[in-house]
C-alpha cells in the first residue's frame, strides 16, 4: 500500500458525500442501492458508523469492534452522517496521523496498521460508497481526478477472495474488465458494482 498522504483527497471524497446526503430525504431512506444488501437508510448508517470507528482509531481508541456498528437508521440519519464527517476529519488531521498505528477490530482482533494505509482503505470506502450513494438517491457523482491513480492503486491489492461472499461485505467480487470506461468504472467493476447499475453490465 502506499505511504503517500491521501488524507486531502479523503477529505474531498467525503464532503462529496456529504453533498449528497444532504439531499436525502425520509422518503428515500428505504429505496435500494448498488450494496445489494442495504437501503439508503442503512448504506448512510453503515457510512456514518465507518466514520466513527476510523476517528476513534486515528485518536487510539478504536480497539473496540462495538465502536464500528451502525445505529439503526432513521430520519436522523443524515444529520448523524454529517455529524460523523466532522468527527473523522477532524481525527484526521494532526499532521502525525499517518505515522499512528489504527486498531481494525473488523479485520479481527488485534488487528492494526499504519495510518496512511487506514487513511487509504477510508478514501476507497468513500469514493465508491459516494457513489453508491448517489446513484441510489438519483444524483449525478463525479471522481475527483486526483483521486483515480491512488484508488485504483489501493483497489487493484485488495483481495477479491471469499470474504466477499458476505453480505455484510461492503464489495462483491470484482466483475470482468472491459478495458472500456472512466477510470470510476475500473474502480467500480474492480469492487463488484457495475457501472450502469440498477442495470448490469
Amino acid at each position: 500500500m502506499t505511504t503517500e498522504d491521501l488524507r486531502e483527497l479523503d477529505r474531498t471524497a467525503v464532503l462529496a458525500t456529504v453533498k449528497t446526503a444532504e439531499l436525502v430525504t425520509p422518503d428515500l431512506l428505504s429505496r435500494p442501492t448498488p450494496c445489494a444488501a442495504w437501503n439508503i437508510g442503512e448504506l448512510l448508517a453503515h457510512m456514518a458508523a465507518q466514520h466513527r470507528g476510523f476517528a476513534a482509531a486515528a485518536r487510539g481508541e478504536a480497539g473496540d469492534l462495538a465502536r464500528w456498528q451502525p445505529r439503526p437508521p432513521g430520519p436522523h440519519t443524515t444529520t448523524e452522517y454529517a455529524e460523523s464527517v466532522t468527527e473523522v476529519l477532524a481525527a484526521f488531521a494532526p499532521a502525525d496521523v499517518p505515522e499512528r498505528l489504527f486498531a481494525m477490530p473488523e479485520f479481527g482482533p488485534g488487528v492494526t496498521v499504519p495510518g496512511h494505509q487506514a487513511i487509504g482503505f477510508h478514501l476507497v470506502d468513500y469514493v465508491v460508497h459516494g457513489w453508491d450513494l448517489a446513484r441510489a438517491a438519483g444524483q449525478d457523482y463525479e471522481l475527483d481526478p486526483g483521486c483515480a491513480d491512488p484508488v485504483l492503486r489501493i483497489v487493484g491489492q485488495i483481495p477479491d477472495g471469499p470474504e466477499r461472499d458476505s453480505p455484510e461485505s461492503p464489495f462483491a467480487h470484482a466483475l470482468p474488465d472491459t478495458g472500456a470506461g472512466s477510470a470510476l468504472d475500473r474502480i467500480l467493476r474492480m469492487l463488484g458494482r457495475s457501472p450502469n447499475w440498477p442495470e448490469s453490465d
